[in-house]
């Protein structure tokens, strides 16, 4: 077991932190030190090797390894991914487009456009853009060869297949291109990872032009093409605030031109498209409610914010997340008592509802195809239900499964039931959770996976997962607890697991897994819980707090030392986080994050077995966060639980880049959860 420190003196008061040297970065102490744990949890987990091989050949056995995406029509073309056995990454090809308008690709004639496993060649790749020109002729994309999210940008002619590295750096991968198919527009990172800036790029030249800087440290800065392709939005947004500037997108040396200045607690989302056949800009925006109306203005020239004409209502029951367009109708995603729902105002015809068959799921437009179309792509899915890819016609509102993804050897959907459950807080408050178990396992009490996640308001909707089947067929059911700081009721249940509210969240959890105890689900012998980044706040929260509930659990990058981190304005994100959790220069703020931040609050007391896994490139979450916490957290506990630490050296946050270097840690951590809970 690696040699630690004696247990720090909390550092709040301007005590130390003895365990601050674990942040100096390749110094050879703390490679010795990250290398020795990850030495420690592989002789811990070396009698488990047989099962996790029987769980990476079980859940490669359900894959179809080689594969081809649905086609996506755009222009002259059909583009499209294909997976070949043995690969880690889709290649990239295109074909031309059939005559009837079909789906059917003509592999005589395609054309492979980008093969990223041979670009990664064997390490780490992430690809961040991929954009083709409006006029077809090139491509441009950007790739990230560590996990620290910096890109290097390249532009390939389609035709000659000749590849230029464009001379930048600190760049954040994002590349939008101009109607004239010549300028490219992409972000600058700031020294704290902030996409900050926005250059302009004509090809052929060495150069790049500022177009815009953002100077306030907690708006985020990014460019995208409207759904009519004819304007192009640079959007700067921190977590409660907005505004957008819009460019003519065929005179793209012009200058962008502020839509509606920002103000603060304003959030305003444009695109363009079109309203009964005039051009016109939609604009979401939270100005009448939290749960944001969408308005429409004319779009001859920029309007002002007095021009803005409401369109679709504020609702307080129903949140408006998103809009998609095209020329024959609006499609509004919405949520509502806590699940996805599709609304669609079709031109000249009354608005409808789309219409599912499960009870608890996933549902989004995945593709709004071309701005002239009838149709759009949804993509749904559900816990014991594979992802479909369904075409629907916008007029009539038929569905037509285009594609469901395969799940090889034997399953039924059947044989699995989802359910919708509620749980109480001790304020009252009732918080769904998603289940799914075999449905032989229906009134038994079997052991669970509870998953968490609360926080951004992003909403963690029920997904499929070909992995997760290995713990269903042995007789282990899942769940997924929505506590408040998720988006799934909408606003209000954002702000309730926010800032001083963060405490929500917790408690929301732990009345989750009382919940299925107390319904004879699971017991505290058998549960398992889980989160990643947020999420991992959430789990070390918790622990501290109800460490007895809980068999074992699993922290992914999580975000452990939140107070130093908060603290500290120089490290990436920093600042740009205070809406979401608060500045801790403030005394009240910093007493509050104290309260809950689960390094400061570690103590003499029994925790379960852990598995903490960090990215040693993370620019998200440093990969001390969990050094740290797992280096306190060996000199607080006072059991004989795995404690163990395991730093991805080549990865980054979203861990390691390959998919069957993913499914390898999948069947790690699912091996290690397995085994604490008696399950083979």
């Amino acid at each position: 077991m690696p040699n630690t420190p004696q247990p720090p003196i909390a550092h709040a008061d301007n005590a130390p932190d003895p365990y601050a040297w674990l942040q100096q970065r390749d110094t050879p102490q703390v490679l010795a030190y990250l290398n020795a744990e990850n030495a420690y949890q592989q002789a811990c987990l070396a009698d488990q090797a047989p099962l996790r091989e029987q769980l990476f050949e079980e859940i490669k056995g359900r894959i179809l390894e080689t594969d081809l995406s649905l086609p996506s029509p755009w222009g002259p073309y059909l583009y499209y991914t294909r997976t070949t056995a043995g690969d880690e990454y889709p290649r990239h090809y295109r074909c031309p487009r059939p005559a009837d308008d079909s789906n059917t690709v003509d592999e005589s004639r395609e054309e492979l456009l980008l093969d990223p496993n041979v670009l990664a060649a064997g390490g780490f790749l992430a690809l961040g853009s991929f954009n083709v020109s409006p006029d077809h002729r090139l491509l441009a994309y950007s790739l990230d060869t560590s996990g620290d999210e910096i890109y290097t940008l390249y532009v390939k002619d389609l035709t000659s297949g000749a590849v230029t590295t464009l001379p930048f750096e600190d760049c954040d991968g994002s590349m939008t291109w101009a109607n004239d198919s010549r300028t490219l527009f992409f972000a600058e990172l700031d020294d704290t990872h902030r996409p900050w800036r926005l250059r302009r790029h004509t090809l052929g030249e060495d150069t790049a032009q500022s177009v815009f800087e953002e100077a306030d440290g907690r708006f985020f800065l990014h460019c995208y093409r409207t759904s009519s392709e004819r304007q192009l939005v640079l959007l700067l947004n921190s977590k409660t605030t907005s505004e957008a500037w819009v460019l003519d997108a065929a005179t793209p040396q012009a200058a962008f031109t502020c839509l509606a200045p920002r103000v603060e607690d304003h959030e305003y989302y444009p695109d363009h498209g079109q309203l009964d056949g005039q051009w016109r800009w939609f604009i979401r925006s939270n100005q009448d409610g939290i749960n944001f109306a969408l308005f429409h203005a004319p779009a001859e020239q920029v309007p002002t914010r007095d021009q803005w004409q409401v369109l679709v209502p504020h609702r307080d029951d129903i949140m408006l997340e998103g809009l998609s367009l095209n020329a024959s109708a609006l499609t509004l995603s919405l949520r509502e008592g806590g699940l996805p729902i599709i609304e669609v105002h079709p031109r000249d015809l009354p608005p409808y509802r789309v219409e599912l068959p499960d009870a608890a799921y996933s549902l989004y437009v995945q593709d709004s195809l071309e701005f002239v179309s009838p149709r759009v792509r949804l993509r749904y899915e559900a816990l014991n239900r594979p992802a479909q890819v369904r075409q629907l016609d916008l007029a009539s509102g038929a569905q037509a499964v285009l594609k469901q993804t395969p799940v090889l050897g034997e399953f039924d959907a059947d044989d699995y039931v989802s359910q919708r459950l509620w749980a109480v807080a001790k304020d009252g408050t009732r918080v769904p959770i998603s289940l799914v178990r075999r449905r032989d396992d229906l009134g038994k009490c079997v052991p669970l996976y509870l998953y968490g996640y609360g926080a951004y308001g992003e909403s963690l909707d029920p997904w499929f997962s070909h992995a997760r089947l290995s713990l269903l067929q042995r007789g282990v059911a899942f769940a997924i607890a929505h506590v408040r700081g998720g988006g799934e009721l909408g606003e209000a249940w954002y702000r309730a697991g926010k800032q001083e509210h963060k405490q929500n969240s917790f408690d929301d959890f732990i009345a989750c897994a009382e919940h299925l105890i107390a319904e004879g689900v699971t017991d505290s012998a058998h549960l398992a819980i889980s989160g990643g980044s947020a999420g991992g706040l959430l789990i070390g929260a918790v622990l501290n707090q109800r460490p007895e509930l809980f068999r074992c659990a699993i922290a992914e990058v999580p975000f452990v030392d939140v107070l130093n981190t908060m603290l500290d304005p120089e490290l990436p994100l920093t600042v740009t986080e205070y809406d979401e959790w608060g500045n801790p220069q403030e005394p009240d703020v910093y007493q509050r994050i104290k309260a809950y931040a689960p390094y400061e609050n570690l103590k003499a007391q029994a925790y379960p077995a852990m598995l903490v896994v960090a990215g040693y490139n993370d620019s998200r979450v440093q990969y001390w966060e969990a050094a740290k916490w797992v280096a306190r957290l060996r000199t607080c506990k006072t059991d004989d639980n795995l404690l163990l630490l395991k730093t991805e050296m080549g990865a980054g946050h979203g861990g390691m880049s390959g998919r069957y270097q993913g499914l390898r840690d999948v069947a790690l951590e699912y091996a290690f959860v397995l085994n604490e809970l008696g399950v083979m």
